[in-house]
């Protein structure tokens, strides 16, 4: 898994960026990056192993380095990212979430010659950079945003950092989320909504499956509609999503009581109810379950004391 976070404003967005790609930590454990973008410096980016550092300690003493009013960050379990890209289409910095169950056979089919690779990840090519090649394939982003997404076998939801904004697509069945934030001074692209509003942006707008905006300061603009078909990955809300967070507009830690209230509904119906003493929910997602399965059974719920 991996989660990103974005913000653009008339202001320095460098500790939103920070803080907003740091609450996404639960979903990474691997590499953590930022990039910010000032128009009279340029870009700027820094990458780090977070395997044995937290991202917030290894990233701090980077900050003071950091300044502009743009910028996208993301907790990867995967590739180093995000990648700064220079193609016909202009510089860009790029991160995805998601995964490429064909990458071999998209290195294969489409790319020979001279052709290279360079962000090799455990002897793969990265996918992030794949996917910017395939981007790349096309004369325009949002032109090669949506080839990339059709001969992608998998998904790839994908935040696109250019000079003129910050461009996001979301997976074309719409399995990750991706959320827009707004306050008075700019805007946010996010895969969790809590860090939105622990960060002072208002939940706005949600994007549908393979939509792709562009977001500025002032707002956002559709420059592909979403599509139909929605497929969400509903592990999010049993697992890897935070508590607070909503998707679809549906609160995580309430969706994870619901899911205990109706194994205990089927289980009473079937009358299977388990004769135990307490019910209790294995950290962290499993508690909020055990809490709704003691509340539609009767049974007690106790808190369990787990050593790791």
């Amino acid at each position: 898994m991996g989660g990103f976070f974005g913000a653009i404003s008339k202001r320095d967005v460098t500790l939103d960026i920070f803080f907003g790609v740091d609450y996404h930590s639960h979903l990474g454990t691997r590499r953590g990056g930022m990039i910010i973008y000032d128009k009279e410096d340029g870009f700027q980016r820094q990458i780090h192993s977070i395997e044995n550092t937290p991202f917030r300690t290894k990233f701090e003493k980077d900050l003071e380095k950091f300044h502009g009013t743009a910028g996208i960050g993301c907790i990867s379990d995967t590739d180093p990212q995000p990648l700064l890209v220079r193609s016909h289409l202009g510089l860009y910095a790029i991160s995805t979430v998601g995964i490429i169950n064909n990458a071999d056979a998209l290195v294969d089919e489409y790319f020979h010659g001279h052709t290279q690779f360079m962000a090799m990840s455990s002897g793969k090519v990265n996918s992030t950079e794949l996917t910017a090649a395939l981007i790349n394939q096309r004369d325009s982003l949002v032109e090669g945003i949506r080839y990339a997404q059709e001969v992608i076998d998998g998904s790839s939801t994908i935040l696109i950092l250019t000079e003129n904004g910050i461009v996001a697509a979301r997976d074309k069945v719409g399995r990750l989320p991706v959320l827009i934030g707004k306050n008075e001074e700019g805007c946010c692209v996010s895969f969790e909504s809590f860090a939105c509003t622990k960060l002072g942006y208002d939940n706005a707008y949600e994007l549908g499956p393979g939509e792709i905006v562009r977001v500025t300061p002032e707002g956002w603009e559709t420059l592909a509609p979403a599509g139909d078909k929605m497929r969400i990955c509903a592990f999010l809300w049993t697992y890897y999503g935070y508590p607070n967070s909503n998707y679809e507009g549906q609160n995580v830690e309430v969706m994870r009581c619901r899911n205990g209230e109706i194994m205990a509904r089927d289980e009473v119906a079937r009358g299977q109810l388990p004769k135990v003493d307490f019910v209790a929910g294995v950290p962290d997602s499993g508690v909020p379950h055990a809490i709704g399965y003691a509340n539609r059974s009767g049974k007690p719920f106790a808190r369990p004391f787990v050593k790791y």
